[in-house]
């Protein structure tokens, strides 16, 4: 058998006993090599509520659990909060000085709906939103994929205005559904094609046992490298796989109705810590396999409530946003900024599996290929102003990182809006003058592809990015 005769696409499935498993990329079946040049370009926002911890300078506090660094573009400190992410100074970036500006008056509580559309979506009354980012990207990519997109929250759905619990808006400003079940989103790499799938799946304690011999097939007509791929996708797919069952009690745990400085859960708190990962691996997986090449991942809804406010029992702590309201209490600070550190040590664990792994094109590795955002539309106390925002990877797609990139004027040492304890804060006035984060936005799309030159209303790009 002639092996490039055989072409297999990005949508081709390994099949076996009625269950179908998407294949990542392998060059032995590339048409040549056509396929070759066609590295994926990606895209993955990754959402926090509640903003960050911002205490005064004056404030013993500041030193260790301010979020933002401090210094200049390449010679910037890392606080405690992200010192996690030292490591991988070099593949990352970080923004102060942006923000959306139809929103800025708008309640923190009111602003995750907008984070990636940039709308104007008011605190109250009419409620009108558009097209997400993530969901531009999509439109260009999503034929050379199965699924457009993958849209994942810890509290799954919709939510409702100006209470969003999915951060991805079609064309027309409507909220696209997320997921929040590990096995939900797993079942869409392991599809149910046969009459007596279900069953069989039920009986096995893996999808990836009813395909064995099918890869062992498929195995023997593979080159060296495509072998290689395959078995660390398996790996992989197998390891998330053990980890779901888990994961979902963590989700399936009602939530207890009381107050949170004496919340109790069965799940242990480990068992949230590993929700966390599954679904950050998850992403990890769709990319891989090239089932998408666009992504969110919304870690809860706004005002809290719901199971990501049970996320920081991950590291000893009680309700997530109960965390940004007692910065004032004994080691506030200190207890807003341990959560904060734990979401941007998950984020880096993410980032680090995308730079571990070379991309199945040979073209670098994964992470040199994607763009993956984390942050807020709030920076402190529900300021929706100066959001607090890390990309990582890209450098394929021309990005630069390991620097600290401060924008707009006035506010160079992040000390605007810092301290606030209350709602006056959000109400008051800052001096301070911040660029449009759909500026960035408009640096991106370009950058993965999509012609465009506005996003929500700004035009043009992003200078030094």
């Amino acid at each position: 058998m002639n092996n490039k005769s055989v072409w297999l696409s990005r949508k081709t499935f390994l099949r076996g006993a009625g269950v179908a498993l998407a294949l990542p990329w392998l060059e032995t079946f590339s048409a040549d090599g056509r396929d070759a040049d066609r590295t994926p370009k990606r895209f993955v926002s990754i959402y926090h509520p509640d903003g960050v911890g911002l205490p005064l300078k004056s404030d013993p506090a500041w030193k260790d659990w301010s979020w933002f660094p401090r210094g200049g573009e390449k010679n910037f400190e890392l606080s405690k909060v992200l010192d996690v992410l030292e490591p991988l100074r070099n593949d990352i970036t970080i923004y102060s000085g942006l923000s959306h500006p139809a929103v800025r008056k708008v309640h923190g509580h009111s602003n995750a709906d907008q984070y990636l559309t940039g709308a104007d979506t008011r605190g109250h009354g009419r409620y009108q939103n558009s097209i997400s980012i993530d969901q531009v990207y999509a439109e260009h990519a999503g034929e050379f994929t199965r699924h457009s997109s993958l849209v994942m929250s810890t509290n799954g759905g919709i939510g409702g205005p100006r209470g969003a619990q999915t951060q991805s808006f079609n064309r027309e400003g409507r909220p696209i559904p997320a997921m929040n079940k590990p096995r939900q989103i797993f079942d869409m790499l392991f599809l149910k094609s046969g009459k007596d799938a279900a069953a069989r799946l039920a009986r096995s304690k893996s999808a990836l046992d009813l395909l064995i011999n099918n890869t062992r097939s498929l195995g023997r007509q593979l080159s060296s490298h495509d072998q290689e791929t395959l078995t660390q996708y398996l790996d992989a797919v197998r390891d998330t796989e053990v980890k779901l069952a888990k994961a979902q009690k963590w989700i399936d745990t009602p939530i207890p109705r009381v107050d949170t400085g004496n919340l109790h859960m069965d799940a242990e708190p480990r068992e949230a810590r590993l929700y966390f990962q599954t679904m950050y691996e998850l992403i990890y997986l769709a990319f891989l396999s090239d089932s998408t090449r666009a992504a969110t991942f919304q870690l809860g809804r706004e005002n809290g409530e719901g199971p990501h406010d049970l996320l920081s029992m991950a590291v000893g702590l009680g309700g997530a946003h109960g965390l940004t309201h007692e910065v004032k209490k004994p080691d506030g600070w200190k207890n807003l900024g341990t959560y904060n550190r734990y979401q941007a040590e998950e984020f880096g664990r993410f980032v680090q599996r995308l730079k571990d792994t070379p991309e199945p094109t040979g073209k670098g590795n994964m992470l040199d290929n994607t763009f993956a955002m984390h942050g807020s539309a709030s920076s402190s106390f529900h300021l929706s102003r100066n959001y607090p925002i890390i990309s990582a990877g890209g450098k394929n797609l021309g990005f630069t990182n390991g620097r600290y990139l401060k924008f707009g004027q006035g506010n160079e040492d992040n000390q605007a809006g810092a301290g606030i304890l209350s709602d006056a804060g959000w109400r008051g006035d800052i001096e301070a003058d911040e660029l449009p984060l759909a500026q960035l936005f408009v640096t991106i799309l370009q950058r993965l592809g999509v012609e465009t030159d506005s996003f929500a209303g700004s035009s043009g790009t992003l200078n030094r990015v």
